[in-house]
């Protein structure tokens, strides 16, 4: 029997907490060299180049800078996200005619996806933004961007609240909400297809081992990154940048880039991203699956 959805919702929840943990502990460091080499491209030659350069400037640790913020961000946004997710699964259904417990289509999914995001994308943004600013925290002060001091999650914090305003921490929502609608219809597309194609040979979707469900996380991952990763570049400049004072909005700073710095600089950190994107997003799938299905069965014992 299906739960209640109040006590669904919560499932997703968690499940997504837990996908979100994984995550991050599996695709940190290549974040931090993403994040680094989209902000300030010209410091970097390639991926090498800032892998040696960050263990220089700070040994293993600096591949960890903002872990705790990334934790929380992906923590929230995937709690959101799944949470929502199940949500929007049951009004597509309603908007199409389905019964409740009825299967969506792979477009259908990708669609509810695509909805979710919105809601995700109000509690990412904030803790983004601060895992960001610390990620290019060294870059920011050897520039001369910034003073030294602001290298730990409640530094940034207070100067955030000090000089911008509680409404700072929303520095780069609206491409937040722009890469988010369609890199998640995307994501969700991609996972439910490589599913649907792991299950061809008679299987249900429900019966797909670890393997399968990690493999298709990450195709979900590798396209949601192919779709949309100019747009995550531009909302990067957006929300370190703007510590050093008012930053211009998604297309000034999209046209500034292109302008000054070419068309490719919107591409710069995308090998760390594509690397980091299958194991990460295959951990999640596989972690929020496995997490919500225990779930499921507990509630169906009692």
């Amino acid at each position: 029997m299906a739960p209640d959805p109040a006590i669904q919702a919560a499932i997703d929840l968690t499940a997504g907490a837990a996908g979100g943990t994984a995550c991050v502990l599996t695709g940190q460091p290549f974040d931090t060299a993403k994040v680094k080499m989209q902000t300030f491209p010209s410091m970097y030659r390639g991926l090498i180049d800032c892998g040696v350069k960050i263990y220089k400037q700070v040994g293993f640790r600096g591949f960890y800078k903002g872990t705790s913020p990334a934790l929380l961000a992906n923590i929230s946004e995937n709690s959101v996200l799944f949470m929502s997710y199940g949500v929007c699964q049951g009004v597509v259904r309603k908007l199409v005619g389905l019964d409740r417990n009825a299967a969506l289509s792979d477009l259908q999914n990708a669609t509810a996806g695509s909805f979710a995001s919105v809601f995700s994308a109000l509690v990412l943004c904030p803790t983004e933004l601060v895992k960001c600013r610390l990620q290019a925290m060294h870059e920011l002060q050897i520039s001369g961007k910034i003073s030294q001091g602001q290298n730990t999650v409640w530094s940034v914090v207070r100067a955030i609240v000090q000089r911008e305003s509680p409404l700072g921490f929303f520095q780069g929502l609206t491409s937040t909400i722009c890469r988010e609608m369609p890199g998640y219809f995307v994501f969700f597309g991609g996972y439910e297809l490589s599913k649907t194609f792991f299950a061809s040979g008679g299987k249900s979707k429900d019966e797909l081992g670890p393997l399968a469900l990690m493999i298709s996380g990450g195709c979900g991952g590798i396209a949601l990154w192919l779709a949309v990763y100019p747009i995550d570049c531009v909302k990067s400049r957006i929300q370190v940048l703007s510590i050093t004072g008012k930053q211009a909005g998604f297309m000034g700073t999209f046209a500034s880039i292109v302008r000054n710095e070419g068309i490719l600089a919107l591409y710069s950190g995308l090998s760390p991203t594509l690397i980091r994107a299958f194991p990460a997003n295959g951990a999640l799938f596989l972690a929020y699956e496995y997490s919500r299905k225990l779930m499921m069965q507990q509630y169906d014992s009692y």
